[in-house]
């Protein structure tokens, strides 16, 4: 059978639908990337705000399509936004065939023989995770699901669960899978990072099992995605600190600055505590990147509140900020709130927010001007966009995907180190950079496997993350 799998939402949905994908060709499936030929079209749904609900349901819509255009004969719905509005959405969307939560990520395979469209497995290692795209260099790896924190506005606890940690045993051996399939950097995600292990009780935390990815592999670049400044630990610090391939990198949600909207929210920060930690971050870390994320017209939001909330980040100088304007979700407490900032205001103070960190993260970025760094190619010349003299590479601290990227001015090969000087911030969130010199080639996507103090059966990984 040919599969066209559609992702959307965030970094744990890709790994999700790795997962999905290599359940299916475990079972014969062929994987194509022009879903009008696919014969089994499955669409990885996001439901975390509005505009994410949406989109899944457009693509599910188009995916439909393709039953009377394409090839396909049945179309699958799943992840987050099944989980939470299954019984409404199979009442509105008669293309699908089959609608399975996020939760139910296991009965992928089953429901489909049922349904005959796929057969029994053709492999005897069930699970282990396929990658999707052109290039395995950059992978993501899950180390927890679901989420303990209370926050107002969010419904990924309704729709992931409580938080539950992996093994360290587990994620290690994942991380050896993404090495031997060729990954240089691996992105550690969860809906809280720094949560970690709490809940196993075994004395393994994030500091820990960073050691042990550092210590039991070759991977050249870890980074942290997603992490609540409230677990960010000293120890962490002095782990990052000390360890070149953990890259000086943190992605650590704010949300506001204003202490009156922080408490509606739920956040467990206030304004004084943000700006002490991210002092104490940068003053541990040097040459430390941290990214932020802002919610704009939550219920109760006022001019002076927002106002605090620009002043706050024109203070604390983030390289980058993510923003969205607040949309009200069914089952959080936040949505038995008066919804009383007009759509119109919401989106002036995004565009106004917007404008500012523009600005800041220009003069941020100014000052890596002139510096040394290594980067990894993401794409060859030959690859790249139209008009690009060289490769397009990603500097340290440029999160894959939504930090902009960096643009060399020869080639070199997809999935290289690359020795740069930068020499310039293009439109605002790109950097141009010379090439002093090819570190090293491209990792095989198929090397000799290497050694291993943890051994664990393949089978092993075919249940991790559910």
């Amino acid at each position: 059978m040919r599969v066209a799998l559609i992702t959307l939402g965030c970094d744990k949905n890709t790994v999700d639908s790795e997962r999905y994908l290599a359940q299916l060709i475990d079972h014969g499936a062929e994987l194509v990337s022009d879903a009008s030929t696919a014969e089994l079209i499955i669409v990885n749904t996001c439901g975390f705000i509005d505009a994410a609900k949406r989109e899944s349901i457009d693509a599910i819509v188009e995916a439909g399509r393709m039953k009377v255009d394409g090839a396909a004969t049945a179309v699958v719905a799943v992840g987050c936004m099944i989980e939470r509005h299954r019984d409404e959405l199979a009442g509105v969307l008669p293309e699908v065939d089959l609608f399975l939560g996020a939760s139910e990520m296991d009965q992928l395979v089953p429901r489909l023989r049922e349904k005959g469209l796929i057969g029994e497995s053709v492999t005897t290692h069930p699970g282990v995770r396929v990658y999707a795209g052109d290039s395995p260099a950059v992978r993501y790896l899950k180390i927890s699901e679901g989420c303990d924190h209370g926050c107002a506005f969010c419904a990924i606890p309704l729709m992931r669960g409580k938080h539950r940690s992996f093994g360290l045993d587990e994620i290690v051996r994942e991380a050896q899978l993404l090495e031997l399939q060729g990954a240089r950097e691996v992105s550690l995600v969860a809906q809280d990072l720094a949560h970690y292990g709490r809940d196993r009780r075994d004395g393994v935390r994030l500091p820990e099992l960073l050691e042990a990815l550092v210590k039991e592999t070759s991977i050249s670049w870890f980074r942290n995605l997603y992490l609540y400044s409230a677990g960010i630990t000293p120890r962490l610090l002095e782990v990052i600190a000390a360890e070149p391939r953990i890259l000086r990198y943190l992605d650590m949600p704010m949300q506001h600055a204003s202490d009156a909207v922080l408490e509606r929210m739920r956040r467990p920060e206030r304004k004084h505590t943000i700006r002490e930690k991210v002092k104490r971050f940068r003053d541990a870390v040097p040459n430390l990147a941290i990214r932020t994320t802002c919610i704009v017209g939550f219920p109760g939001e006022t001019d002076d509140d927002f106002q605090q909330l620009l002043e706050f980040l024109e203070e604390l100088q983030f390289e980058r900020v993510g923003a969205f304007t607040y949309s009200p979700q069914d089952g959080t407490r936040a949505a038995q709130m008066e919804d009383d900032v007009p759509e119109a205001v919401k989106r002036d103070r995004l565009e106004r927010l917007t404008d500012l960190q523009r600005a800041i993260t220009a003069e941020r970025y100014e000052l890596r001007v002139g510096t040394r760094a290594h980067a990894l190619v993401e794409r060859s010349a030959d690859d790249a966009d139209a008009g690009a003299v060289g490769a397009v590479a990603r500097l340290p601290w440029q999160a894959d995907d939504i930090d902009g990227v960096t643009w060399l001015d020869t080639d070199a090969p997809a999935g290289s180190f690359v020795d740069v000087e930068v020499t310039g911030v293009v439109d605002d969130y790109d950097f141009s950079a010379r090439v002093l010199s090819v570190l090293d080639a491209p990792a095989s996507t198929n090397p000799a496997p290497r050694p291993a103090s943890r051994e664990l059966p393949l089978a092993t990984i075919g249940s991790f993350g559910r």
